[in-house]
Protein backbone atom coordinates (compact mmCIF):
# COMPACT_ATOMS: atom_id res chain seq x y z
CA UNK A 1 0.00 0.00 0.00
CA UNK A 2 0.96 3.23 -0.61
CA UNK A 3 1.77 5.94 2.23
CA UNK A 4 0.37 9.28 2.39
CA UNK A 5 2.45 12.20 2.66
CA UNK A 6 2.96 15.69 1.68
CA UNK A 7 6.42 14.57 0.35
CA UNK A 8 8.06 12.30 -2.94
CA UNK A 9 8.71 9.08 -1.77
CA UNK A 10 8.61 5.90 -3.61
CA UNK A 11 5.68 5.31 -2.75
CA UNK A 12 3.84 8.58 -3.30
CA UNK A 13 0.42 9.40 -4.00
CA UNK A 14 -1.32 12.90 -4.35
CA UNK A 15 -0.96 14.56 -1.02
CA UNK A 16 -3.83 13.93 1.06
CA UNK A 17 -4.92 10.91 -0.22
CA UNK A 18 -5.93 7.45 0.21
CA UNK A 19 -3.99 4.43 -1.56
CA UNK A 20 -6.26 2.29 -4.09
CA UNK A 21 -8.17 0.29 -1.41
CA UNK A 22 -7.52 -2.77 -4.57
CA UNK A 23 -4.44 -1.62 -5.11
CA UNK A 24 -3.34 -5.63 -4.84
CA UNK A 25 -6.27 -7.02 -6.86
CA UNK A 26 -9.74 -6.80 -5.53
CA UNK A 27 -10.40 -8.58 -2.49
CA UNK A 28 -13.48 -11.18 -2.31
CA UNK A 29 -14.15 -9.84 1.77
CA UNK A 30 -14.71 -6.43 0.47
CA UNK A 31 -17.89 -6.87 -1.56
CA UNK A 32 -20.32 -3.45 -1.86
CA UNK A 33 -23.19 -3.34 0.25
CA UNK A 34 -25.89 -4.49 -2.58
CA UNK A 35 -28.42 -2.21 -1.10
CA UNK A 36 -26.67 1.19 -1.69
CA UNK A 37 -26.19 0.00 -5.29
CA UNK A 38 -27.85 1.57 -7.84
CA UNK A 39 -27.96 -1.28 -10.56
CA UNK A 40 -28.47 1.95 -13.24
CA UNK A 41 -24.52 2.69 -11.67
CA UNK A 42 -23.02 -0.44 -11.73
CA UNK A 43 -24.12 -0.78 -15.73
CA UNK A 44 -22.75 2.86 -16.73
CA UNK A 45 -19.62 2.30 -15.23
CA UNK A 46 -19.30 -0.94 -16.63
CA UNK A 47 -19.77 0.55 -19.64
CA UNK A 48 -17.19 3.67 -18.99
CA UNK A 49 -14.58 0.85 -18.37
CA UNK A 50 -15.06 -0.99 -21.71
CA UNK A 51 -17.32 -3.64 -20.84
CA UNK A 52 -19.57 -5.15 -23.49
CA UNK A 53 -23.40 -5.70 -23.36
CA UNK A 54 -23.72 -9.44 -24.88
CA UNK A 55 -27.82 -9.80 -24.33
CA UNK A 56 -29.93 -10.75 -21.49
CA UNK A 57 -33.57 -10.65 -20.52
CA UNK A 58 -35.13 -7.58 -21.76
CA UNK A 59 -37.05 -5.41 -19.08
CA UNK A 60 -35.40 -8.02 -16.17
CA UNK A 61 -31.46 -8.19 -16.55
CA UNK A 62 -28.31 -7.64 -19.15
CA UNK A 63 -25.04 -9.51 -19.23
CA UNK A 64 -21.92 -7.90 -19.61
CA UNK A 65 -18.74 -9.36 -20.53
CA UNK A 66 -14.89 -7.61 -19.46
CA UNK A 67 -12.86 -6.41 -22.44
CA UNK A 68 -10.19 -7.73 -24.25
CA UNK A 69 -9.67 -10.96 -26.52
CA UNK A 70 -9.60 -13.23 -22.87
CA UNK A 71 -12.37 -12.32 -21.43
CA UNK A 72 -13.37 -13.59 -18.40
CA UNK A 73 -16.53 -14.41 -16.09
CA UNK A 74 -19.86 -12.36 -17.38
CA UNK A 75 -22.21 -10.56 -14.93
CA UNK A 76 -26.02 -10.68 -14.73
CA UNK A 77 -27.29 -7.04 -13.75
CA UNK A 78 -30.57 -6.45 -13.13
CA UNK A 79 -32.55 -3.33 -14.68
CA UNK A 80 -33.95 -2.97 -11.13
CA UNK A 81 -33.71 -4.57 -8.05
CA UNK A 82 -37.62 -4.19 -7.66
CA UNK A 83 -37.99 -7.65 -8.97
CA UNK A 84 -37.99 -10.62 -7.05
CA UNK A 85 -34.78 -11.73 -7.78
CA UNK A 86 -33.25 -8.40 -8.70
CA UNK A 87 -31.28 -8.10 -5.56
CA UNK A 88 -29.56 -11.39 -5.37
CA UNK A 89 -28.64 -11.10 -9.31
CA UNK A 90 -26.89 -7.83 -7.89
CA UNK A 91 -25.36 -9.18 -5.06
CA UNK A 92 -23.99 -12.51 -6.95
CA UNK A 93 -22.99 -9.64 -10.15
CA UNK A 94 -20.89 -7.75 -7.69
CA UNK A 95 -19.47 -10.73 -5.69
CA UNK A 96 -18.03 -11.73 -9.51
CA UNK A 97 -17.19 -8.94 -9.98
CA UNK A 98 -14.50 -8.65 -7.10
CA UNK A 99 -13.21 -11.99 -8.01
CA UNK A 100 -12.40 -10.80 -11.60
CA UNK A 101 -9.02 -10.60 -12.66
CA UNK A 102 -9.93 -7.84 -15.85
CA UNK A 103 -7.59 -4.77 -14.45
CA UNK A 104 -11.09 -2.58 -14.49
CA UNK A 105 -12.91 -4.49 -12.20
CA UNK A 106 -10.83 -2.56 -8.99
CA UNK A 107 -12.00 0.65 -10.38
CA UNK A 108 -15.57 0.00 -10.94
CA UNK A 109 -15.70 -1.42 -6.83
CA UNK A 110 -13.82 1.78 -5.50
CA UNK A 111 -16.59 4.24 -7.76
CA UNK A 112 -19.39 1.83 -6.23
CA UNK A 113 -17.66 2.33 -2.59
CA UNK A 114 -17.37 5.76 -2.52
CA UNK A 115 -18.80 7.95 -5.51
CA UNK A 116 -16.15 9.57 -6.67
CA UNK A 117 -15.36 11.79 -10.18
CA UNK A 118 -12.46 9.69 -11.83
CA UNK A 119 -9.06 11.53 -12.98
CA UNK A 120 -7.14 9.86 -14.83
CA UNK A 121 -3.61 10.23 -16.31
CA UNK A 122 -1.69 8.38 -19.29
CA UNK A 123 1.72 8.41 -20.49
CA UNK A 124 3.15 7.64 -23.79
CA UNK A 125 6.76 6.37 -22.77
CA UNK A 126 8.75 4.78 -24.46
CA UNK A 127 9.25 0.92 -23.73
CA UNK A 128 12.07 -0.10 -21.62
CA UNK A 129 14.33 -3.01 -22.48
CA UNK A 130 12.67 -5.18 -20.02
CA UNK A 131 9.71 -4.50 -22.08
CA UNK A 132 7.80 -2.25 -19.44
CA UNK A 133 8.24 1.28 -18.06
CA UNK A 134 10.78 1.52 -15.75
CA UNK A 135 9.80 2.14 -11.57
CA UNK A 136 10.92 5.55 -12.37
CA UNK A 137 8.38 6.41 -14.44
CA UNK A 138 5.85 5.14 -12.04
CA UNK A 139 7.46 7.10 -9.67
CA UNK A 140 7.03 10.51 -12.06
CA UNK A 141 3.96 9.54 -12.79
CA UNK A 142 2.42 9.59 -9.33
CA UNK A 143 4.50 12.84 -8.43
CA UNK A 144 3.04 14.85 -11.38
CA UNK A 145 -0.46 13.50 -10.72
CA UNK A 146 -0.04 14.77 -6.79
CA UNK A 147 0.77 18.06 -7.71
CA UNK A 148 -1.57 18.35 -10.58
CA UNK A 149 -4.83 17.58 -7.66
CA UNK A 150 -2.78 20.10 -5.48
CA UNK A 151 -2.66 23.02 -8.25
CA UNK A 152 -6.58 22.18 -8.34
CA UNK A 153 -7.15 22.20 -4.89
CA UNK A 154 -5.37 25.25 -4.99
CA UNK A 155 -7.16 26.87 -7.10
CA UNK A 156 -10.64 26.01 -5.28
CA UNK A 157 -8.94 28.33 -2.64
CA UNK A 158 -8.18 31.10 -4.88
CA UNK A 159 -7.16 32.36 -7.91
CA UNK A 160 -3.54 32.89 -8.26
CA UNK A 161 -0.64 32.92 -10.85
CA UNK A 162 1.53 31.77 -8.34
CA UNK A 163 0.02 30.31 -4.47
CA UNK A 164 3.33 29.21 -3.36
CA UNK A 165 2.78 28.49 0.34
CA UNK A 166 -0.91 29.99 0.48
CA UNK A 167 -3.86 27.42 1.25
CA UNK A 168 -1.66 24.51 1.39
CA UNK A 169 -2.82 22.57 4.95
CA UNK A 170 -6.72 23.45 3.21
CA UNK A 171 -5.83 22.03 -0.16
CA UNK A 172 -3.99 19.11 1.25
CA UNK A 173 -7.03 18.78 3.65
CA UNK A 174 -9.46 18.74 0.48
CA UNK A 175 -8.29 15.70 -1.10
CA UNK A 176 -8.10 13.26 2.34
CA UNK A 177 -10.69 11.37 0.81
CA UNK A 178 -9.23 11.08 -2.63
CA UNK A 179 -8.35 7.59 -3.43
CA UNK A 180 -5.16 6.58 -6.17
CA UNK A 181 -5.13 3.30 -8.51
CA UNK A 182 -1.73 1.71 -8.70
CA UNK A 183 0.91 2.83 -11.07
CA UNK A 184 3.24 0.34 -11.63
CA UNK A 185 3.86 0.35 -15.63
CA UNK A 186 4.23 3.79 -15.41
CA UNK A 187 2.11 5.11 -18.09
CA UNK A 188 -1.31 5.11 -16.09
CA UNK A 189 -3.26 6.05 -13.13
CA UNK A 190 -6.89 6.84 -11.94
CA UNK A 191 -7.60 8.98 -8.66
CA UNK A 192 -11.25 8.75 -7.10
CA UNK A 193 -12.26 12.17 -6.08
CA UNK A 194 -15.27 11.15 -3.39
CA UNK A 195 -17.85 13.81 -4.74
CA UNK A 196 -18.88 14.73 -1.44
CA UNK A 197 -15.86 16.88 -0.58
CA UNK A 198 -13.77 17.10 -3.85
CA UNK A 199 -15.82 17.84 -6.41
CA UNK A 200 -15.35 21.34 -6.69
CA UNK A 201 -11.41 20.07 -7.17
CA UNK A 202 -12.53 18.00 -10.14
CA UNK A 203 -14.60 20.75 -11.75
CA UNK A 204 -11.85 23.44 -11.13
CA UNK A 205 -9.43 21.03 -13.22
CA UNK A 206 -11.14 20.26 -15.89
CA UNK A 207 -11.67 24.26 -16.41
CA UNK A 208 -8.16 24.99 -15.58
CA UNK A 209 -6.43 22.11 -18.03
CA UNK A 210 -9.07 23.33 -20.69
CA UNK A 211 -7.71 27.09 -20.18
CA UNK A 212 -3.77 25.67 -20.15
CA UNK A 213 -4.52 23.45 -23.56
CA UNK A 214 -5.87 27.10 -25.09
CA UNK A 215 -3.27 28.92 -23.53
CA UNK A 216 -0.32 26.73 -25.18
CA UNK A 217 -2.10 26.55 -28.19
CA UNK A 218 -2.29 30.36 -28.43
CA UNK A 219 1.30 31.04 -27.41
CA UNK A 220 2.77 28.52 -30.02
CA UNK A 221 0.52 29.99 -32.87
CA UNK A 222 1.62 33.48 -32.32
CA UNK A 223 4.31 34.08 -29.27
CA UNK A 224 2.15 35.87 -26.95
CA UNK A 225 2.00 34.99 -23.81
CA UNK A 226 -1.43 37.03 -22.85
CA UNK A 227 -3.74 34.17 -22.62
CA UNK A 228 -1.75 32.72 -19.72
CA UNK A 229 -2.97 36.08 -18.29
CA UNK A 230 -6.54 35.09 -18.46
CA UNK A 231 -6.38 31.68 -17.93
CA UNK A 232 -5.92 32.77 -14.15
CA UNK A 233 -9.12 33.18 -13.57
CA UNK A 234 -9.91 29.60 -14.70
CA UNK A 235 -7.39 28.18 -12.07
CA UNK A 236 -3.94 27.73 -14.29
CA UNK A 237 -1.17 28.54 -12.19
CA UNK A 238 2.34 28.31 -11.93
CA UNK A 239 1.80 25.18 -9.70
CA UNK A 240 0.06 23.37 -12.47
CA UNK A 241 2.03 24.48 -15.37
CA UNK A 242 4.59 22.73 -13.65
CA UNK A 243 3.03 19.68 -12.63
CA UNK A 244 1.88 19.36 -16.28
CA UNK A 245 6.07 19.60 -17.32
CA UNK A 246 6.51 16.95 -14.43
CA UNK A 247 4.23 14.60 -16.74
CA UNK A 248 5.37 15.16 -19.93
CA UNK A 249 8.84 15.29 -19.14
CA UNK A 250 10.48 12.39 -20.63
CA UNK A 251 7.45 11.04 -22.42
CA UNK A 252 6.26 11.11 -26.05
CA UNK A 253 3.11 12.87 -24.41
CA UNK A 254 0.48 12.83 -22.16
CA UNK A 255 -3.27 12.39 -22.02
CA UNK A 256 -5.60 13.49 -18.74
CA UNK A 257 -9.19 12.62 -18.90
CA UNK A 258 -11.56 13.49 -16.61
CA UNK A 259 -15.15 11.24 -16.13
CA UNK A 260 -17.92 12.08 -13.40
CA UNK A 261 -19.09 9.95 -10.64
CA UNK A 262 -22.60 8.45 -12.57
CA UNK A 263 -24.17 8.18 -8.79
CA UNK A 264 -24.03 12.11 -8.60
CA UNK A 265 -24.39 13.36 -12.33
CA UNK A 266 -23.06 16.01 -14.48
CA UNK A 267 -21.87 19.33 -12.52
CA UNK A 268 -23.42 22.26 -13.86
CA UNK A 269 -21.61 24.14 -16.83
CA UNK A 270 -19.81 21.04 -17.66
CA UNK A 271 -20.11 18.58 -20.38
CA UNK A 272 -21.44 14.82 -19.94
CA UNK A 273 -18.20 13.51 -21.26
CA UNK A 274 -15.05 15.56 -21.25
CA UNK A 275 -12.96 15.63 -23.82
CA UNK A 276 -9.40 14.60 -22.92
CA UNK A 277 -6.72 17.04 -22.53
CA UNK A 278 -3.61 16.04 -24.22
CA UNK A 279 0.49 17.90 -23.72
CA UNK A 280 3.20 16.69 -25.68
CA UNK A 281 7.11 17.41 -25.84
CA UNK A 282 6.00 20.75 -27.80
CA UNK A 283 4.24 22.34 -24.99
CA UNK A 284 6.98 22.37 -22.67
CA UNK A 285 8.49 25.59 -23.78
CA UNK A 286 5.38 27.65 -23.57
CA UNK A 287 4.45 25.74 -20.39
CA UNK A 288 8.18 26.65 -18.83
CA UNK A 289 7.90 30.51 -19.66
CA UNK A 290 4.15 30.84 -18.55
CA UNK A 291 6.14 29.77 -15.08
CA UNK A 292 8.40 32.49 -14.87
CA UNK A 293 5.56 34.61 -15.92
CA UNK A 294 3.46 33.72 -13.09
CA UNK A 295 6.26 33.90 -10.47
CA UNK A 296 7.24 37.55 -11.73
CA UNK A 297 3.51 38.93 -11.98
CA UNK A 298 2.51 37.67 -8.99
CA UNK A 299 2.61 40.51 -6.41
CA UNK A 300 3.86 40.44 -2.72
CA UNK A 301 0.87 40.64 -0.23
CA UNK A 302 0.43 43.57 2.75
CA UNK A 303 -0.72 41.47 5.86
CA UNK A 304 -0.82 41.57 9.87
CA UNK A 305 0.45 38.34 10.98
CA UNK A 306 -0.62 36.82 14.46
CA UNK A 307 2.24 34.32 14.91
CA UNK A 308 4.40 32.25 17.56
CA UNK A 309 7.87 32.36 17.70
CA UNK A 310 9.87 28.85 17.08
CA UNK A 311 13.01 29.88 16.29
CA UNK A 312 14.98 32.74 16.68
CA UNK A 313 18.57 33.08 15.09
CA UNK A 314 21.02 36.23 14.97
CA UNK A 315 25.36 36.26 14.46
CA UNK A 316 25.67 37.45 17.88
CA UNK A 317 24.36 38.73 21.22
CA UNK A 318 23.34 41.97 20.03
CA UNK A 319 22.11 43.51 16.77
CA UNK A 320 19.35 42.27 14.08
CA UNK A 321 18.21 38.54 13.42
CA UNK A 322 15.78 36.10 12.15
CA UNK A 323 12.87 34.72 13.72
CA UNK A 324 10.57 31.83 12.13
CA UNK A 325 6.72 32.03 13.02
CA UNK A 326 4.29 29.89 13.49
CA UNK A 327 0.91 31.44 11.79
CA UNK A 328 -1.86 31.41 13.52
CA UNK A 329 -3.98 33.98 12.21
CA UNK A 330 -3.71 36.70 9.18
CA UNK A 331 -1.81 34.23 6.31
CA UNK A 332 -3.04 30.72 4.41
CA UNK A 333 0.55 29.94 5.44
CA UNK A 334 2.02 27.82 7.78
CA UNK A 335 5.37 29.16 8.78
CA UNK A 336 6.90 32.71 7.62
CA UNK A 337 10.56 34.16 8.20
CA UNK A 338 11.23 37.50 9.13
CA UNK A 339 14.26 39.63 9.68
CA UNK A 340 13.97 41.74 12.68
CA UNK A 341 15.96 44.99 13.64
CA UNK A 342 17.27 44.84 17.49
CA UNK A 343 14.66 46.01 19.07
CA UNK A 344 12.15 43.96 17.43
CA UNK A 345 14.34 40.72 17.99
CA UNK A 346 14.12 41.52 21.47
CA UNK A 347 10.05 41.68 21.89
CA UNK A 348 10.23 38.36 19.64
CA UNK A 349 12.56 37.00 22.13
CA UNK A 350 10.75 37.90 25.24
CA UNK A 351 7.51 36.93 23.64
CA UNK A 352 8.96 33.33 23.28
CA UNK A 353 10.04 32.73 26.72
CA UNK A 354 7.04 33.56 28.38
CA UNK A 355 4.91 31.66 26.06
CA UNK A 356 3.00 34.45 24.00
CA UNK A 357 2.24 35.28 20.15
CA UNK A 358 3.28 38.42 18.31
CA UNK A 359 1.75 40.57 15.70
CA UNK A 360 3.90 41.79 13.10
CA UNK A 361 2.64 43.90 9.74
CA UNK A 362 4.82 43.50 6.62
CA UNK A 363 4.50 41.92 2.85
CA UNK A 364 4.89 38.54 1.92
CA UNK A 365 7.06 38.26 -1.22
CA UNK A 366 6.03 35.87 -3.53
CA UNK A 367 9.58 34.56 -4.72
CA UNK A 368 9.96 32.91 -1.08
CA UNK A 369 6.99 31.08 -1.99
CA UNK A 370 4.87 33.75 0.21
CA UNK A 371 6.98 32.36 3.35
CA UNK A 372 9.07 35.10 3.77
CA UNK A 373 7.70 38.86 5.09
CA UNK A 374 9.39 42.10 4.80
CA UNK A 375 9.31 45.45 5.81
CA UNK A 376 8.81 44.14 8.91
CA UNK A 377 7.29 46.66 11.52
CA UNK A 378 4.72 47.16 14.66
CA UNK A 379 6.09 44.37 16.44
CA UNK A 380 3.99 43.48 19.49
CA UNK A 381 3.45 40.57 22.06
CA UNK A 382 -0.20 39.23 21.90
CA UNK A 383 -2.30 38.64 24.60
CA UNK A 384 -4.04 34.95 24.47
CA UNK A 385 -5.90 33.15 26.77
CA UNK A 386 -4.35 30.64 29.46
CA UNK A 387 -5.16 27.40 27.75
CA UNK A 388 -3.42 28.56 24.45
CA UNK A 389 -0.77 30.08 26.35
CA UNK A 390 -0.18 26.68 28.25
CA UNK A 391 -0.46 24.87 24.99
CA UNK A 392 2.15 27.48 23.59
CA UNK A 393 4.64 27.31 26.31
CA UNK A 394 4.66 23.85 25.45
CA UNK A 395 5.71 23.87 22.31
CA UNK A 396 8.41 26.25 23.42
CA UNK A 397 10.01 23.64 25.80
CA UNK A 398 9.81 21.08 22.96
CA UNK A 399 11.76 23.47 20.95
CA UNK A 400 13.93 24.90 23.80
CA UNK A 401 17.02 23.93 21.46
CA UNK A 402 15.91 26.46 18.89
CA UNK A 403 15.89 28.84 21.92
CA UNK A 404 19.66 27.94 23.42
CA UNK A 405 21.11 28.39 19.86
CA UNK A 406 19.74 31.92 19.13
CA UNK A 407 20.66 32.93 23.07
CA UNK A 408 24.01 32.44 22.43
CA UNK A 409 24.59 33.36 18.84
CA UNK A 410 24.85 29.74 17.06
CA UNK A 411 23.29 29.12 13.39
CA UNK A 412 19.17 27.66 13.93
Amino acid sequence: MHRSTDEPTGGTVPAGSRAHPYADGPDPGQVPDPARVDPSVLRALLRRHGWQRRGGAQGRYSRWVPPGPAAGTSLLVPDSTAFPDGEDLLAEALTALTRSATPSARDILVALTVPSDEIRWWRDVPEAASGAADWTGADQLRTAARQILLAGSLAVRGRAGHHGARHRRKARSALGGTLVGPAADGRSLTAFVPVDAGRAVAVQLYAALHAAREAVDYQRATGGMDAFDAAVAAGVSRELTEAVVSLVRGAEGARITLAWAPAAGTPEGCPASPEPVEFSPGDLLALRLAGVRYLQDEPSVPVRITGAVVRLRRSGPRGPGVVRLRVLAGAEVAHVRIELDEEAYRIAGHAHLVGLPVRVEGRLENRGGFRRLTGASQVAPVQVDEAERDRLMKSLHENVDFFEEACTGEEG
